[in-house]
């Protein structure tokens, strides 16, 4: 195919009665001599995930013992004390920045202190700080990822997905004069235009997978208990004919993968709706009472979605602001919300800090199928950025100095990877993000929320 410069068009998709898939990079993608890093899926995959609440490591105690950043800067750190330790096999990848603040999410007014639940996700990727209001009329920023879309995201099938795991659906006013909206979403598309989130994994997979169908006709799927796969079964084939020997072996691999999805996504459903009491009581069918098992098949869903090029971008919302949900894998048994305020109990921080831990350590679960998934000559890790923080710092007082912020992947050469840099004090999170947009080719963003300059990474 490549000798004779015959392709298949990279906009592919296999169609059946209410079924529209995009498909995986194919070698028959490429046309013949063209450098792979131009084509469409040479592009940066962006992911920005929000973790709620700060980190232990940012109190007096946790600085002290490096619970969240380790003491050295450069590339001999130490990871085994720091709730980062899980990430110990991705550190060629990890990018570490610390000491930076988020002021936007600040009480800049009388009226506003005592709001800093109520702002601080409108504020994490947006870096703007935003208006007080319980009405219809909110303000905040355009958000990062929102910003990428509108430059590298137009040309997928879906410009962006936003993704949460807690229940992010309340409306009106939630406290201290801020409508729900703040903390339902981090994704912005304008200052007034805040953009939803899906929770349910179904949703997910039916809105990645199954674009141009009704609901009424996904809902006949399910109730037939019919795999998308087998609307496309005569098309799979006439296609699997065509391809050479590698790119038959990816695109099965791709179907293969896309199938046990469904599967796990349809058991959850049968053991939620069999009638046995829920650690989740109200939640979809679809999202799985394990938080750890919920994030790896939202994961798992990104992959897919990065794989096919029917989305470059995802937000992704790990909590929600004043949640109590215990996490037994920490092996901490109290309520997060409670957890986080811990006063300045030893102890308890140390507990915090186990959560913490066990939060970031579903990352490497994604890290492990990004790296091993490969496009061209790179893997999918090394053609990815993920951002993940906390607008917040200390959840024991609500300050937002000293956040945590890390980065893994290298972004097609925006980051090297395997270095902690300590910011000087008073840095703006948002150099960090200003810089980032700039080397993933984003030159037209002058500033970026309290931005003062470029950050030094």
């Amino acid at each position: 195919m490549f000798i004779t410069k015959k392709h298949i068009s990279r906009r592919t998709v296999l169609r059946g009665m209410g079924v529209t898939m995009a498909l995986p990079m194919l070698e028959a993608m490429v046309p013949a001599r063209t450098v792979f890093a131009k084509t469409a899926a040479g592009k940066v995959r962006l992911a920005a995930i929000e973790m709620v609440h700060g980190s232990a490591g940012a109190t007096k105690f946790g600085l002290q013992k490096n619970l969240w950043s380790p003491a050295a800067v450069g590339t001999g750190f130490d990871l085994s004390p720091t709730s980062l330790a899980p990430l110990e096999p991705f550190r060629d990848y990890l990018t570490i920045v610390s000491n930076t603040d988020v002021r936007n999410a600040e009480a800049f007014e009388l009226p506003e202190i005592g709001g800093d639940h109520f702002r601080s996700s409108a504020v994490f990727l947006t870096q703007a700080h935003p208006l007080q209001t319980q009405g219809s009329g909110v303000r905040a920023g355009t958000s990062l990822d929102q910003l990428y879309v509108q430059q590298f995201g137009k040309d997928t099938p879906i410009p962006s997905m936003q993704i949460s795991i807690e229940p992010v659906d309340q409306s009106g006013g939630c406290a201290y004069g801020y409508a729900c909206v703040y903390t339902d979403t981090i994704s912005w598309a304008a200052p007034d235009t805040p953009l939803p989130m899906v929770r349910d994994p179904r949703v997910l997979f039916e809105q990645l997978f199954g674009v141009g169908g009704t609901p009424e006709q996904r809902a006949m799927q399910r109730a037939t208990d019919r795999s998308i796969l087998d609307m496309l079964l005569g098309q799979m084939d006439g296609l699997r004919r065509d391809l050479g020997p590698a790119d038959r072996q990816r695109l099965d691999q791709y179907a293969t993968n896309l199938r046990e999805i469904e599967q796990r996504i349809q058991r959850i459903e049968a053991r939620n709706t069999s009638g046995e009491e829920r650690a989740l009581p109200g939640a979809p069918a679809g999202v799985p009472d394990s938080w750890d098992e919920h994030v790896k098949l939202m994961f798992d869903l990104q992959l897919q979605a990065f794989i096919s090029d029917t989305t470059r971008v995802f937000s992704f919302k790990f909590g929600r602001d004043g949640s109590g949900r215990v996490y037994p894998g920490s092996g901490v048994d109290t309520g997060f919300h409670n957890a986080s305020h811990h006063g300045t109990a030893e102890a308890r921080i140390r507990e915090f800090a186990e959560v913490n831990r066990f939060h970031v350590s579903v990352l490497p679960y994604f890290l492990e199928k990004l790296k091993t998934t490969m496009e061209g000559e790179a893997s999918l890790l090394d053609k990815t950025l993920i951002m993940y923080g906390s607008p917040m710092a200390n959840g024991n007082v609500h300050n937002h100095r000293n956040c945590p912020f890390i980065m893994l992947g290298k972004g097609n050469g925006a980051l090297e990877g395997g270095v902690h840099v300590k910011a000087p004090d008073n840095t703006p999170m948002a150099n960090v993000m200003l810089t980032m947009m700039h080397r993933l080719g984003m030159d037209d963003v002058k500033s970026f929320g309290d931005s003062t300059g470029e950050f030094a990474l």
